[in-house]
């Protein structure tokens, strides 16, 4: 693919607007694995180094995100709205009168796999903290939240008592207007997941996938997993005038 690029400007800085351009038209979408330096130079006839601060610019801008050992990809860019609203599951029990529990599955340090590292932004092998912990109402497990963390954001998190606030209502104390990112399906569950929540492995389950971000850094992914008989979503919003 080429673009036609002008010739006033530097030879970097041509490099970034023929990306940009990639990017803006949907060409390079979100995820998109961009090709190599040597591909770039080839391309663009110029010198690596030229390639590189080029894509070095693109990525402290926040549009490319280098993944150690995997290459350069389209970054995730955070939504402008949030399409729910995020609260606490334990307010939302307490609404209803019933008593809320978290019991701790694990709570422990790990490096982001490939699918984490591009999730976060960051390198394969980064450290992230981890978490699973299942909530119940009343005594009846009603969502199972294994949850990942940024350190960088929250490098306490590891030490907190999830016995006693949820993970959520620790990390929001930490959050100054975040973008949140749901992604929500109907999934079957593992036969782990249907340990934990004491389903069986037939009951069709909602899954919440939730990311946020704050400044542009991503602090958490999420997956929220609810037993379809004892769960419900819903949403309520004013729709912009004609």
């Amino acid at each position: 693919m080429s673009d036609t690029i002008s010739t006033a400007q530097p030879r970097y800085a041509q490099i970034k607007e023929a990306i940009r351009r990639r990017i803006s038209s949907g060409d390079w979408p979100e995820g998109f694995q961009i090709p190599s330096e040597h591909r770039l130079l080839e391309e663009f006839s110029v010198s690596r180094m030229t390639v590189h601060r080029a894509l070095r610019d693109l990525t402290d801008e926040g549009l490319l995100t280098r993944v150690q050992g995997l290459g350069t990809f389209v970054a995730e860019r955070p939504p402008s709205t949030d399409v729910v609203e995020l609260r606490s599951i334990a307010d939302e029990i307490a609404e209803r009168g019933n008593v809320h529990a978290c019991r701790v599955e694990q709570l422990l340090a790990v490096a982001a796999d490939a699918g984490l590292a591009r999730r976060f932004n960051l390198p394969v092998g980064a450290r992230l903290f981890h978490s699973i912990v299942v909530h119940s109402e009343s005594d009846v497990p009603v969502q199972l939240e294994e949850r990942w963390v940024n350190p960088a954001v929250a490098p306490d998190y590891l030490d907190q008592d999830f016995t006693r606030q949820t993970p959520g209502e620790y990390l929001i104390r930490l959050e100054s207007s975040p973008q949140v990112e749901h992604v929500i399906e109907a999934v079957s569950p593992t036969a782990e997941i249907a340990r934990l929540l004491d389903i069986p492995v037939t009951e069709p389950c909602l899954r919440v996938t939730r990311r946020t971000w704050v400044g542009g850094r991503v602090v958490t992914v999420a997956m929220l997993v609810h037993p379809g008989s004892r769960y419900r979503l819903g949403a309520r919003f004013q729709l912009p005038p004609p």
